[in-house]
């Protein structure tokens, strides 16, 4: 039968790692000479040196071929989503509902509206937006013209939108049954929404259901257009002052006071019929005024 092997105390079991972290016989540290350790420092040191070096250059040499000023791809975006404020969502769709004779309800979308339409206040985009831009044209731009090495935007002031700007009816129409959206296009870099510069994109709705119950649309600017001045857009590095151009568009409610309505924006290049994207081209939203 093998021998029991002594069990080590544990003075013993630290004096072992004691003379394994210090070996005064070998003069080893750890199990290596002072010597190896410097030979085995100095090699770890070069890899992460070596390492870090290559990394740097991988993330040089990737940043060094992007544009700062534009995606590389953007096969994606064939045409821009448009969108409605108020931005009130139900379940799935937006629901613009609110009660004329319940001021918080009400109050609630002109709220919503007003924080929106703040980067438009005339004061402010006459500070920041103070170019003379030519209506009807697009506004190309090869240089980089304005100051800090960027390019001119064109301003879109709230006073533009008229009856729907806030300035005539605080309330944008909700504290009765003529309630105003406003109509968004997305941006896209270097999108021209048209070949053409006879007819600007321009919004139009339409009442899916519930035709009776509205009697009037109106649009502002007037005819719902969005001028070719704004296009094309170059991206938030180029244009920091960018602001999109806006279509008011107010409804006159009357029978039951609802409906569905479709808003499109209107132009040769803009799509509208994607079923994989229901904001593509277009929106549709419920609106109701209850009472």
């Amino acid at each position: 039968m093998a021998a029991l092997k002594e069990k080590r105390t544990c003075g013993q079991r630290c004096e072992d790692f004691g003379h394994f972290v210090w070996n005064s016989d070998n003069g080893t540290f750890m199990g290596r000479t002072p010597e190896k350790w410097v030979y085995i420092s100095l090699y770890y040191v070069a890899f992460y040196v070596v390492m870090t070096a290559l990394f740097s250059l991988a993330i040089w040499t990737l940043m060094y071929t992007l544009d700062p000023y534009a995606p590389d791809y953007q096969d994606r975006l064939k045409s821009p989503g448009v969108m409605v404020w108020p931005d009130t969502y139900g379940e799935e769709d937006v629901e613009i509902c609110y009660n004329t004779s319940n001021k918080a309800s009400w109050m609630k979308m002109v709220n919503i509206l007003n924080k929106f339409l703040e980067p438009y206040n005339d004061t402010k985009q006459l500070e920041c937006n103070y170019y003379n831009c030519t209506k009807g044209k697009y506004f190309i731009q090869n240089t980089f013209s304005a100051p800090h090495h960027t390019k001119w935007s064109c301003p879109f002031t709230r006073s533009m939108l008229g009856a729907c700007s806030g300035f005539e009816d605080p309330s944008f129409g909700y504290n009765c049954t003529m309630p105003c959206v406003i109509i968004k296009m997305n941006r896209v870099i270097d999108f021209l929404p048209t070949n053409q510069t006879k007819i600007p994109p321009y919004v139009n709705c339409t009442v899916l259901e519930g035709e009776a119950n509205v009697a009037k649309i109106e649009y502002f600017p007037e005819g719902g257009t969005m001028d070719f001045s704004y296009f094309p857009y170059y991206g938030n590095l180029a244009q920091p002052t960018y602001v999109n151009p806006l279509v008011a568009v107010r409804f006159n409610l009357v029978g039951e006071k609802h409906a569905k309505i479709q808003c499109r924006v209107v132009s040769e290049k803009i799509s509208y019929e994607n079923y994989h994207d229901p904001y593509e081209g277009k929106v549709i939203f419920y609106l109701k005024a209850v009472k």
